[in-house]
């Protein structure tokens, strides 16, 4: 009863529920809280803790920035949500709090634009060199066609594509990549097509936290050949794995496009289906399907594959 007492106190507040509501719409960081609601960042830091050891909302920090969303799980979680859902959206604080909130949306997205400007050159000659991305998206949809996951973990989101094109198939996901820039591709991706139920973190995706999971689905869309080793990274993920759950993988096949280690990073010029298939071996996980789609250049084009992995089925002792 006291803890129950606690999270009501936590919640019982104005500058607060304005807080829960804006949490509501998707993460912030306290710099952006301090702008939308006009107050000092030793106030919002406070209010936010308050809110935090109560369970109503959670902080995910990255370096010297913190980012606060509503929490995922548990009663906070469950009265946060209640709370919001009856704010009176006509409310003059609320219709304040949403208009800077918009503006802050678009200075961010603006920021996003610039950085991704300066990258676009080299990721639309990518683009040149395989199959137009709309069909391993559609193929990445067919594989979880009818199905709604409660976690959905997207390693190395980059500008956070996969979690707007999943958005239908998942009641929570989170997006982990090692670059502040394209988080902050993937934040304003993300605001600008309303998605408040995924999130995305600061993370070395080599180094995996395994309290990000238990998940159902693990994305690992053209992360691997970043890795000198792979299947290290591929038992690293497996560790969020819960019993049952599934990993997506997207990746080129084997080429020799010497130049995409030389000038983009890649340190694997693909991945062969024997490749894929041992990694996964060794890390309790077994290939189910996988498709492949050719490079439009046939002559010197990249083809790119979708593996569909699973749980390693457990061979019974015959009698």
């Amino acid at each position: 009863m006291a803890d129950l007492v606690g999270v009501l106190k936590a919640a019982g507040e104005s500058t607060r529920l304005r807080l829960l509501a804006l949490l509501a719409d998707g993460d912030h960081s306290v710099k952006d809280l301090t702008e939308i609601l006009d107050q000092s960042q030793p106030r919002v830091s406070r209010h936010l803790k308050l809110l935090a050891d109560a369970g109503l909302i959670q902080r995910h920090a990255e370096g010297a920035w913190a980012y606060y969303g509503l929490a995922p799980h548990g009663h906070g979680a469950e009265l946060a949500r209640w709370l919001v859902a009856r704010i009176d959206p006509s409310d003059p604080a609320r219709e304040r709090d949403r208009n800077r909130q918009a503006a802050a949306i678009a200075a961010q997205q603006a920021i996003a634009a610039a950085y991704f400007a300066k990258v676009a050159e080299s990721w639309d000659l990518l683009k040149t060199l395989h199959v137009p991305e709309d069909a391993v998206e559609h193929a990445i949809l067919e594989t979880l066609a009818g199905r709604v996951v409660d976690l959905l973990v997207d390693l190395g989101t980059g500008t956070g594509r996969m979690l707007e094109v999943l958005a239908p198939v998942y009641k929570r996901a989170i997006g982990i990549d090692s670059s502040r820039e394209m988080l902050a591709v993937a934040r304003s991706r993300l605001a600008a097509s309303g998605i408040s139920h995924a999130q995305v973190r600061l993370g070395d995706i080599g180094g995996l936290d395994p309290a990000i999971g238990p998940a159902d689905v693990l994305v690992i869309h053209q992360v691997l050949h970043y890795f000198d080793d792979p299947g290290r990274m591929l038992a690293q993920a497996r560790r969020l794995l819960k019993s049952g759950g599934e990993v997506l993988i997207v990746d080129f096949a084997p080429h020799n496009l010497e130049f995409l280690r030389t000038d983009h990073a890649h340190r694997r010029l693909g991945l062969s289906r024997e490749q894929v298939t041992g990694w996964a071996e060794a890390a309790s996980l077994e290939v189910r399907s996988v498709r492949e789609f050719p490079a439009k250049n046939m002559d010197g084009g990249l083809t790119v594959c979708l593996w569909h992995l699973g749980e390693r089925q457990k061979i019974g002792k015959t009698e």
